[in-house]
């Protein structure tokens, strides 16, 4: 818990970690409202994962162009600016009045998404290596916290809140605001710079990379779909008609990844970042049966279980792809993260095709087979480096 303590003591860390925390509460907030914009554009689940393609679309795009935006203006400020543009940008969804407009936005929505989320760990990387700490994982602790905060929050406000506009209003000024009031200790960090005789991408980065990228492509796509679906999984499967509890379920998700990340820097020191990783994996297999019961208590404590298992995954990833000899922390992470977002790219039209093929309870099947096979990829990266 040293790390938390860290961050909650010093505005230098407390700063960057409130950014993640952001991105979440912004995010949680608009996963409550995606029934709504289903139901009022009148669009089935294949359309919906098409939507949710075009954000992740956003954020695939910004990955090649990213770590120059970065190397331009410095890791702090792009995290100040990013997260201010990515909250304006995320009142207009709930006001698209057409299915184009909505896809259209959501692409805007994810290119600011990318941007934000790769400086702040670019930012978290750099003060880790410049002050010797360890706050990668608790960091991550609070974007699990944002969606608490979003998603559990807002899941009471909801029924008290009778436009949908209003309560993603106050949820983006409530970021902003707080995000101005403690950028300071950080958004002048530049970052470390590249030898200029470096090329824009070598390719020598692929072969330590590649396990990450995996491992990353697999289990962001699983975490990006769960935040999407999982409401609708516990609608349309589990057959809950409640607003406030068919949101329990992501709230259970975030709220055991919250706790797994505040502890996971002292764990990681331990253990090291590969056997944590497979712990995680099996925990989250674990949930993911538990998920597939269909019953609203196991299915609840599933998405608890997996929330726990991926607490410690991408953080640890990207902490790893920060600290690789020969590579930026920003280049790094930011192709590590490519990965990641390409998963998050190709599973909300996945599973929503799925959906339509059977159920959301086939496209949760496909979750827990992509968790099994991250699980094995890191079995054969740990035992080729004991060897």
């Amino acid at each position: 818990m040293n790390s938390l303590y860290l961050i909650l003591t010093k505005l230098r860390y407390f700063g960057p970690a409130w950014v993640f925390a952001s991105l979440n509460i912004m995010t949680g907030t608009w996963v409550l409202y995606i029934p709504k914009v289903r139901a009022k554009l009148a669009i089935d689940d294949a359309q919906l994962g098409i939507a949710l393609f075009c954000f992740a679309l956003g954020t695939l795009t910004m990955i090649p162009i990213s770590s120059l935006i970065i190397k331009r203006i410095g890791v702090g400020k792009t995290t100040i600016i990013g997260i201010i543009i990515f909250s304006l940008l995320f009142l207009i969804p709930l006001l698209a009045p057409t299915y184009l407009l909505l896809c259209a936005v959501l692409y805007l929505v994810g290119l600011f998404a990318c941007l934000t989320d790769i400086a702040m760990n670019a930012l978290v990387s750099e003060i880790e290596q410049t002050d010797a700490v360890h706050i990668m994982s608790a960091s991550h602790g609070f974007f699990s916290l944002g969606g608490v905060i979003g998603a559990g929050i807002g899941g009471f406000l909801i029924t008290k809140i009778e436009v949908p506009i209003i309560h993603m209003l106050l949820a983006t000024t409530f970021v902003i605001i707080t995000n101005l009031l403690v950028c300071s200790a950080y958004v002048m960090i530049k970052g470390k710079k590249e030898e200029s005789t470096k090329k824009s991408f070598d390719f020598k980065i692929v072969k330590p990379l590649l396990g990450l990228t995996v491992i990353a492509f697999l289990i962001m796509g699983s975490e990006g779909a769960i935040e999407h679906w999982s409401k609708l999984y516990m609608q349309d499967v589990v057959k809950i008609s409640s607003e406030k509890i068919s949101g329990f379920g992501f709230v259970a998700f975030s709220l055991m990844m919250t706790i797994g990340r505040f502890f996971g820097d002292a764990v990681s020191k331990s253990f090291g970042s590969l056997t944590i990783i497979i712990g995680g994996a099996s925990i989250s297999a674990l949930g993911f049966i538990s998920v597939l019961s269909s019953t609203l208590i196991l299915s609840v404590l599933g998405f608890g279980l997996i929330g726990l298992g991926f607490s410690v995954i991408i953080p640890e990833l990207f902490r790893l792809a920060g600290k690789t000899k020969g590579v930026s922390p920003a280049e790094g992470i930011s192709f590590v993260a490519g990965f990641g977002y390409l998963g998050f790219l190709i599973s909300p039209p996945f599973l929503g095709f799925l959906s339509k093929i059977e159920s959301l309870k086939l496209s949760f099947t496909a979750l827990l087979v992509a968790t099994l096979i991250a699980l094995m990829v890191t079995l054969f990266i740990s035992k080729r480096r004991s060897n």
